[in-house]
């Protein structure tokens, strides 16, 4: 009868600590569900119905889906979104890498040059795309004039479609560059510093150490670099609505711009919610495979 007595006290304590550690999550599991599952499924249910405006909304099912693979500009925005993922994810990361490793390093002025590459991060999205149209203004932008004291002619960066969509993945690269290399910067000080001194001693050459021991003691920072390169490239807006709105021909149209502008111009919330969840599924995919292929290359610490 002891034996069971003690039994049920000994369950009895165990239930009374499940229940303090779900006490303990319940207000970020309430925050979880109220601000990112409910508001998914909210989403996708509205992608179900058909209504502009003020307009009593139909049933449609999935026809939603079916109008988006017939629009264009929702075709062209995805590809200018995944061609500007692929072009400044792993630019802004490589040139975040480089200037961790350079400032990583015992010199004079490393503390200003922190702050130097560090400070474009601080600054808003919109102050840095009115900055950046200063640069690119056609008569009086600062590259052109450039290019004109070297012999060359003005070049309309935000006005020509072959060259607009490279001139916002510079704008991006710029500030996202300075912000990530915080956390290379973060990692690589981290390690420790008896791996150098014994590649030194067996005479490893400084490429060789980071390819065989920093970059592989990395891989858990660059996952975490990388989710936030590809989820910043497919949710950037502003600086499209404040440099060209989309234009010229829609060749700078990225997806969440479109469906802000479908949304909130068009007054077409259907369409816009098709589009959110056809984001949400890409970027859970990109996720996913990230984790997938790199995770097994991670060597945690």
């Amino acid at each position: 009868m002891s034996g069971t007595s003690k039994t049920i006290t000994i369950r009895k304590t165990m239930l009374t600590k499940q229940m303090y550690g779900y006490l303990f999550i319940l207000p970020a599991l309430f925050f979880l569900i109220a601000f990112t599952y409910y508001p998914v499924i909210a989403t996708f249910w509205q992608s179900l119905f058909a209504g502009h405006g003020s307009s009593p909304a139909k049933f449609v099912g999935l026809e939603n889906y079916q109008s988006l693979m017939q629009d264009p500009v929702f075709i062209q925005s995805m590809k200018n979104t995944l061609f500007y993922a692929l072009i400044t994810i792993p630019l802004s990361c490589g040139l975040a890498l480089l200037m961790a490793l350079a400032v990583n390093r015992p010199c004079k002025g490393r503390g200003l040059l922190r702050s130097a590459f560090f400070l474009p991060s601080l600054l808003p999205m919109i102050a840095i795309a009115n900055l950046w149209l200063f640069f690119y203004s056609p008569q009086t932008g600062v590259l052109n004039h450039w290019l004109n004291s070297l012999g060359f002619s003005s070049i309309n960066w935000l006005g020509d479609p072959n060259v607009s969509l490279y001139s916002l993945m510079t704008v991006t690269i710029w500030r996202e560059a300075g912000f990530f290399m915080i956390f290379y910067l973060a990692g690589l000080q981290q390690q420790d510093t008896k791996l150098y001194e014994a590649a030194r001693i067996e005479g490893a050459s400084t490429w060789h150490f980071f390819w065989k021991v920093q970059w592989p003691l990395l891989m858990p920072t660059t996952i975490f670099i990388l989710i936030n390169a590809t989820l910043n490239a497919f949710r950037l807006a502003d600086v499209v609505i404040a440099m060209t709105n989309g234009g010229p021909d829609n060749s700078t149209s990225l997806i969440l711009f479109y469906i802000y502008q479908t949304a909130f111009s068009y007054w077409d919330t259907s369409s816009a919610s098709a589009m959110t969840i056809v984001l949400l599924i890409v970027l859970a995919t990109l996720a996913w495979l990230k984790f997938y292929f790199l995770d097994r290359k991670t060597w945690y610490q």
